[in-house]
């Protein structure tokens, strides 16, 4: 039972990363030409840039070497890269939802799905993107890459934490009034965040003159890339799950 619900989750984390996949190009890649356009631009004007830019014209003249992964190809990794990411998670999506299944959440499994999948949004995608937003091509020193990532890594397992949290002073206080028990999930989830946010630094890498519109818009579709997946994800796996009876 557990292999057939794995393989499930798997085909659906791969429909649903193809979908994020088709966002992303439609809406994300336009914004990725554009920072890139940008930082070649920007390059090319300082000195050093177009002293640069004139010995890897000279290299790549002299031995006729292209460019390592081409823009075409990138946008293939992009497909492949979110039908891969999409089978990982589906499977551990299918592991958790064995695991939380009658034992807690709603008793109705294609509501389950969804409310797994939403909870799995805000704590993995939209509590650490609050704090370290993405950013295109163009922003971000090379140097702070291992900093950033590990930051980024403590937000997502303080997000985990924090829906968990919030999860278990809602079961907790299953008895009591409705308004409490939300009042008391809501503060469950929303004090360590805050103070985790207050503690952890900020990182502002943006340089001086990087079009505000362009920052935003590319910030915007990233997030968008993962609601589509987790929005697939919830959707998909509902609809694999039919069964509507209490477990």
């Amino acid at each position: 039972m557990i292999i057939k619900l794995i393989v499930r989750g798997m085909l659906v984390g791969l429909l649903a990363g193809l979908f994020a996949a088709v966002f992303a190009y439609t809406v994300g890649e336009p914004r990725i030409d554009r920072a890139i356009a940008l930082e070649e631009a920007a390059a090319a004007a300082s000195p050093a840039g177009e002293s640069h830019s004139h010995e890897a014209a000279a290299t790549a003249d002299s031995h006729g070497e292209e460019e390592l992964v081409s823009r075409n190809g990138q946008r293939f990794g992009l497909f492949l890269a979110l039908a891969l990411y999409g089978l990982a998670v589906g499977g551990l999506f299918a592991l958790a939802y064995a695991a939380v299944r009658g034992r807690a959440g709603p008793r109705s499994e294609p509501l389950l799905a969804v409310t797994l999948a939403a909870a799995a949004f805000v704590a993995i995608v939209l509590i650490p993107f609050l704090k370290y937003p993405a950013n295109p091509p163009a922003v971000g020193d090379p140097e702070t890459i291992d900093q950033r990532t590990v930051l980024y890594l403590a937000a997502v397992v303080i997000g985990i934490l924090s829906v968990g949290a919030g999860a278990a002073a809602y079961r907790y206080l299953s008895a009591g009034e409705p308004w409490l028990r939300w009042l008391a999930s809501g503060a469950a989830l929303l004090v360590p965040v805050v103070a985790a946010w207050i503690l952890l630094p900020g990182i502002n890498e943006v340089p001086d003159g990087f079009p505000a519109d362009l920052l935003w818009d590319f910030r915007i579709a990233s997030l968008g890339t993962q609601a589509v997946f987790w929005l697939g994800v919830g959707a998909l796996f509902a609809f694999a799950a039919r069964r509507r009876s209490p477990v």
